[in-house]
C-alpha cells in the first residue's frame, strides 16, 4: 500500500498492492548496477528521431503542493475574491470540494500525487495518473495549435513542442469546476498552465510548472521540482465509489474559533532539536510552516486542539497559569513532540 499524506477521512483512496499487480516485476530495458538495482545516473534513453525519450513511472513532483498550490506565495499574490473563497472552503473543511463529490481533481493535483506514466509515441504523449479515479491526460506533439473555442474540462487540452531537450506542454480550455489543490484554490476558465519536462538522465526528470490565471492570481508562478523514476513497479487503480464514498468525507465543522483567540497562537515555536514550527494567523483560522508541513490550515477540534489537512499530524497549544500560550504539543505517529514558543 503506497503511502497518502491526506486526511484519515480520505483514506478509502489508498490502493490496495497486491502480488497480482506485478508490483515488483522487473522493467525492461532498465540499466542495472551490480547488485540489481536500477542505474538511475546512466545516460537518458533517447527515440528514434534522437529525442529524450520521457517513458516511464515517475514520482509525484512534490506532494505538499497538491494540498496548496499557492504556499510560496504572498496573500496580495492572490486576488481578493479568490482569497476569500480559499478559506470559506477550509472553514468548510472542504466538504464541496470535487474530491467529495468524486469529480475530477485539478491537473496541479494530479502532477504532485503519487506515481504517473509516462507513455511517448513520435505524434502524441499519454500521461497517466495513479490519482482519484485514475485520469488520463493526451498531449498532442503532432504541431497542432490549441483549440480556439474549447469546450471548457477539468484537465482542459494540451499541446508540446521539444524546444531543444525540454519538452514544453501548453495546457488550456479549462472548467471552473475544479480545485487548484485540495486545499480550495479556485480555476477558472482563463487558466492556462505550462510544464516543462527535461530527463537529464535516466532516472531523473527535472519537471516546471508555471500556473497563469489572471482571475485568480494577480501574477503567473513557476513551481520547480524534480522527479524520480520508478522502475519494477505498475499504477493501482484508484477509484471513487460516489454516494457510498461521500461519507467518508464528512467532516465535524462546527467549532469555529475567533480571531482574537487565533491570534495568540500565532509565533515561532521550536522543537528540542532546533527545527521551528510557524504558526500564522488568518482571521479566525490558523496556519502551519514546518514539520514537513507546507503553508496548509489546520481545522480546529476544540479551542486549543488542531488537525492537520495534509499529515496525520495533531496540534495542541499549551497555556500557563496566566492564560499565556507557551508550547505546542505536536501529535504525530513517531509520538508527540514538544515546541517550546520563543519570545
Amino acid at each position: 500500500m503506497r503511502p497518502h499524506l491526506v486526511l484519515a477521512a480520505i483514506a478509502l483512496f489508498m490502493p490496495v498492492a497486491s502480488s497480482a499487480q506485478w508490483l515488483n516485476y522487473p522493467t525492461p530495458g532498465v540499466p542495472r548496477l551490480p547488485d540489481g538495482k536500477a542505474n538511475l545516473a546512466a545516460p537518458a534513453p533517447k527515440t528514434a528521431d534522437g529525442k529524450p525519450d520521457l517513458s516511464g513511472i515517475w514520482s509525484g513532483a512534490g506532494p505538499m503542493y497538491r494540498f496548496n498550490i499557492a504556499q510560496d506565495l504572498e496573500t496580495k499574490d492572490v486576488q481578493p475574491w479568490a482569497e476569500q473563497l480559499f478559506l470559506q472552503r477550509v472553514r468548510e473543511s472542504r466538504k464541496d470540494s470535487p474530491l467529495a463529490k468524486c469529480m475530477p481533481v485539478s491537473l496541479p493535483y494530479h502532477q504532485f500525487f503519487n506515481l504517473t506514466r509516462l507513455v511517448q509515441t513520435p505524434n502524441l504523449m499519454i500521461i497517466l495518473h495513479e490519482s482519484p479515479n485514475s485520469p488520463n491526460r493526451t498531449v498532442f506533439t503532432d504541431g497542432r495549435d490549441l483549440p480556439k473555442d474549447p469546450n471548457p474540462t477539468y484537465l482542459g487540452y494540451s499541446v508540446g513542442k521539444w524546444e531543444g531537450d525540454t519538452l514544453v506542454v501548453t495546457t488550456a480550455g479549462f472548467n471552473d469546476k475544479g480545485w487548484l489543490d485540495s486545499a480550495g484554490h479556485p480555476q477558472t476558465e482563463s487558466l492556462r498552465i505550462t510544464e516543462r519536462y527535461h530527463r537529464r538522465d535516466f532516472g531523473h526528470l527535472d519537471f516546471d510548472i508555471t500556473i497563469d490565471d489572471p482571475k485568480v492570481f494577480t501574477k503567473p508562478f513557476t513551481i520547480k521540482t524534480q522527479r524520480t523514476l520508478q522502475p519494477d513497479t505498475e499504477l493501482l487503480e484508484d477509484v471513487c465509489e460516489n454516494e457510498r464514498s461521500r461519507a467518508h468525507f464528512q467532516v465535524e465543522t462546527s467549532f469555529t474559533l475567533s480571531p482574537k483567540v487565533a491570534a495568540t497562537y500565532a509565533g515561532v515555536y521550536e522543537l528540542a532539536q532546533g527545527r521551528q514550527v510557524t504558526i500564522t494567523a488568518v482571521d479566525d483560522l490558523l496556519f502551519v510552516r514546518g514539520l514537513n508541513e507546507p503553508k496548509l490550515p489546520l481545522i480546529p477540534t476544540s479551542e486549543t486542539k488542531f488537525m492537520s489537512t495534509a499529515t496525520p499530524a495533531g496540534f495542541e497549544f499549551v497555556k500557563d497559569a496566566q492564560g499565556k500560550v507557551t508550547q505546542l504539543i505536536v501529535r504525530g505517529q513517531a509520538g508527540d513532540q514538544t515546541a517550546v514558543r520563543k519570545p
